[in-house]
């Protein structure tokens, strides 16, 4: 087994998952209607930030340049990562650095993560509507209002209530933008290439570090060891064994936090599946037409592929919009306890 794969079911209430109108949609054709969705990068995002935070480790940091042109003027140049894998968020999530004018050698990883996009479990089963809100703070006796006038200048009270005269204007409300707000079952889907995830090429023609960094590495215990694609780096058992049990938990438990707090929503897993076999991992968490009404859609956990290497574990929390009978109140914790098994079987340093 080279690739494991997860795939989560999560149900989102009322909430937001990019600010992009509201909320960020696409439209499938075959449905004719828009479906919210929380982009590949958003999700992997909240997923390093949970990593992080379960290894108790800050975040790599990162570099901008900017040039100063010949107008005195600041323009944006490159974003550097340090490219340096003793960081979690660096060594999962890839990097690449590009110098300006090709002078130095491009360092690029990929991430040994793939991850989708977080979307709808079916184009029925998820959608998005309409929200007006507004900021009332009309009931308070001790608001400060100013207006001022086309030159800027201050006008006092007998000022403005001379100028409201004749129009029917609050100066303590103000109305927001109506904004789209995403409800519904959706899924999202993890592949993680086991041949990297703790293995760091030194192949000098595409190189991945600077020498600096591989010595570096080498001195704090990093084995020499080759994959498919090349002499490696392996991070040594001890940061393994510490990082694996920090990546299974951000696995189970990210969310995405980006939304607002007038938005918030748990995102709670109703369901995970794990398996080395894409195609029935596709099959575990999956939604099926209403034969009486087409316009209906069926949210279904198949709970009979375990006997062909798909593991499912199901919350309690599922059994309120999908017929099932296998749901436990320690789903989410044996699904844990299976990534860390999994990942922990690989062998790293002999492949």
């Amino acid at each position: 087994m080279n690739t494991l794969y997860i795939r989560t079911l999560k149900r989102a209430e009322h909430t937001v998952f990019c600010v992009a109108d509201g909320q960020k949609t696409y439209f499938d054709v075959q449905f004719g209607k828009y479906i919210p969705f929380s982009s590949g990068q958003q999700v992997k995002r909240s997923l390093i930030d949970s990593l992080c935070e379960a290894i108790k480790q800050t975040p790599s940091p990162t570099t901008f340049l900017f040039d100063v042109n010949k107008q005195k003027n600041l323009e944006e140049g490159e974003v550097y990562g340090t490219c340096d894998p003793t960081y979690a968020d660096q060594l999962f999530g890839g990097w690449m650095k590009a110098a300006k004018g090709g002078k130095d050698r491009t360092l690029k990883r990929r991430s040994p993560l793939s991850i989708s996009a977080m979307r709808a479990l079916h184009p029925l089963l998820a959608g998005t509507y309409r929200e007006n809100a507004s900021f009332d703070r009309s009931e308070r006796s001790n608001n400060e209002v100013i207006v001022r006038d086309e030159k800027g200048n201050k006008l006092n009270n007998d000022e403005i209530v001379a100028f409201l005269e004749g129009k029917d204007r609050s100066l303590s409300r103000k109305w927001i933008k109506p904004a789209n707000r995403a409800t519904g079952l959706f899924v999202a889907d993890i592949a993680i290439d086991l041949r990297r995830l703790f293995s760091v090429t030194t192949n000098s023609f595409e190189p991945e570090m600077s020498d600096e960094t591989i010595a570096k590495l080498k001195s704090e215990g990093w084995v020499e060891s080759k994959n498919v694609f090349g002499p490696c780096l392996v991070a040594p058992k001890e940061l393994r064994d510490a990082w694996i049990k920090g990546l299974a938990k951000a696995i189970i438990n990210w969310r995405i936090t980006s939304n607002q707090a007038r938005t918030f929503s748990l995102m709670d897993t109703l369901a995970i599946s794990i398996s080395d076999n894409a195609n029935l991992i596709a099959g575990s968490i999956r939604a099926k037409l209403s034969e009486e009404d087409s316009e209906k859609a069926e949210p279904i956990i198949d709970e009979s592929l375990k006997n062909m290497g798909v593991e499912t574990y199901i919350t309690l929390q599922a059994g309120g919009y999908i017929r099932t009978k296998g749901e436990t109140y320690d789903a989410l914790d044996r699904a844990e306890a299976k990534l860390i098994e999994l990942l922990s079987a690989f062998d790293y340093e002999n492949q």
